[in-house]
């Protein structure tokens, strides 16, 4: 075991698995394994020392594993070479692509229920494709998030002062508690909808509780009751390689 420390946070290897370990002003040791990658995160009690902690990760080492092991054998989708035929997800549905090369703007359309078209210049390159591809996507959920927050902002009671867009490796969503802002993966533009529902309402209940406790859960419970199902279902769907 080695151990990287700094008065709050710190990091412990424990069977080759590396874990982060964050000390809260909790009741209760929390270990949490997200995907893609199955990174552990452990929440634990100021006041719990270093080898109870470490001792609280052993014991769970079993279902540490056996949850790791469940995000590696999840579905991936081959790097996208952004060629016609390839197949592409919007909002949990899949789509043929079909690259058209003319000149003028680049866009993307939908033609019909399974295909998808992509108009770029001649010679445009892989990752070029990619980007246009990206921003179209970025702003499907530009179009459905204003809609989702002013569902779900009253019946929480919760507002937040921004939000945003970006690509995160190892989270679907994250909130800024003090800046009352909340940032959404680009990756959720290709998950059902309802996957984008319950990370939304998971970031806002964030407003409400902080730390992913009983309280936290009870308020998803209240306001989202089926949200385990949808996180079930979001972890089920094909990941992208980076």
């Amino acid at each position: 075991m080695t151990i990287s420390k700094s008065p709050t946070e710190y990091q412990v290897t424990i069977a080759e698995i590396p874990v982060q370990v964050i000390r809260k002003s909790i009741k209760n040791l929390h270990i949490v394994v997200y995907p893609p990658e199955g990174r552990v995160r452990v929440s634990a009690p100021d006041q719990m020392t270093d080898e109870n902690i470490r001792l609280a990760i052993i014991y769970r080492l079993s279902w540490i594993k056996k949850q790791r092991a469940k995000f590696a054998a999840q579905p991936r989708q081959s790097k996208r070479e952004m060629v016609s035929g390839e197949s592409h997800y919007i909002f949990g549905k899949r789509y043929r692509l079909e690259v058209i090369e003319r000149r003028g703007k680049h866009e993307v359309k939908i033609l019909n229920a399974s295909r998808l078209q992509l108009f770029v210049n001649p010679g445009t390159s892989r990752d070029n494709r990619a980007l246009v591809l990206a921003e179209w996507y970025r702003q499907q959920l530009r179009d459905i998030i204003p809609q989702l927050l002013n569902k779900w902002q009253p019946i929480i009671g919760e507002n937040v002062t921004y939000w945003g867009i970006k690509k995160m490796r190892t989270k679907w969503g994250s909130c800024n508690i003090t800046k009352r802002g909340i940032w959404l993966n680009l990756e959720l533009a290709k998950k059902p909808i309802e996957c984008l529902e319950y990370v939304v309402v998971h970031e806002l209940v964030h407003l409400l509780e902080r730390y992913h406790n009983d309280r936290f859960q009870a308020y998803m419970d209240e306001y989202l009751p089926q949200w385990r199902q949808r996180r079930e279902l979001l972890n089920r769907e094909p990941l992208e390689d980076f």
